[in-house]
């Protein structure tokens, strides 16, 4: 029998066993069946050697996570019989929009994308600000580290990597109702958890280069509703500033 729970366990379990997570899109799955395809598939049989009869857990990326049981495996598609569902399994309450300058060294924007997903957030954003040495984005690529990440952390949202977005694009598209911050070296005294009080649902956060953000891009920051605030005393580098700020917001969501 089928059965449904909402938030992090289901009903009547303290805790998980540990399971490996596949990754299959919405449109393959129905009420009670799931096939499981392609690179997935790959993972499935010939690097985890599961096969018929085993149990896995299959997210869809946009909130839900299932419990399957592997009924057939024929033509490089496993279909598995769903036994239960859940919503926004290990999922923060709190939307978390993460924007963040492009890096000179690669290997470390992807650093940043797998930290921040684990993380929770629920997009990253490329930018192209005044001191962004780099002039074009690995979207593609982000967004399989964040497939990959989703997987191993347990969650069932698969964050969006967006283009590579001007700092002013993605000033204007922060929601309104939303609390947004930017971590800046030079603000004193303010503190991030000051600006992000409990209960807000979502935060929007801005994280510049290697060399920082100028100032005049902090002053249309300000501008338009971002406040700075202050990651502490010691100075980081700028994925070390990201996945600090982020992981400050999600704390507690």
């Amino acid at each position: 029998m089928l059965t449904e729970a909402s938030g992090f366990w289901p009903s009547g379990e303290q805790f998980e066993s540990p399971m490996e997570y596949f990754y299959t899109p919405p449109d393959r799955i129905t009420a009670t069946y799931c096939s499981i395809e392609e690179e997935e598939f790959v993972h499935l049989t010939h690097v985890m050697r599961r096969k018929t009869g085993d149990t896995v857990r299959v997210v869809d990326g946009v909130g839900f996570a299932y419990d399957a049981i592997i009924e057939e495996i024929v033509r490089r598609t496993a279909r598995c019989r769903i036994t239960a569902r859940y919503r926004r399994l290990h999922e923060p309450s709190r939307a978390v929009v993460l924007g963040a300058a492009i890096l000179k060294n690669a290997s470390n924007f992807d650093f940043l994308v797998e930290k921040a997903t684990e993380l929770g957030v629920v997009a990253i954003v490329p930018l192209r600000t005044l001191r962004t040495i780099p002039h074009h984005a690995r979207t593609e690529r982000w967004q399989k580290i964040a497939l990959a990440a989703t997987k191993q952390c347990g969650r069932c949202v698969i964050p969006e990597v967006r283009p590579l977005t001007t700092l002013d694009d993605f000033l204007a598209q922060a929601p309104d109702h939303a609390i947004k911050i930017i971590p800046h070296e030079q603000v004193v005294g303010k503190r991030l958890s000051e600006a992000v009080p409990a209960g807000v649902e979502q935060v929007a956060i801005c994280i510049g280069p290697e060399g920082g953000f100028a100032e005049e891009e902090v002053a249309r920051a300000v501008s338009v509703g971002f406040v700075p605030v202050s990651l502490g005393p010691r100075r980081y580098r700028a994925e070390t500033a990201a996945v600090l700020a982020a992981g400050l917001v999600l704390l507690e969501a």
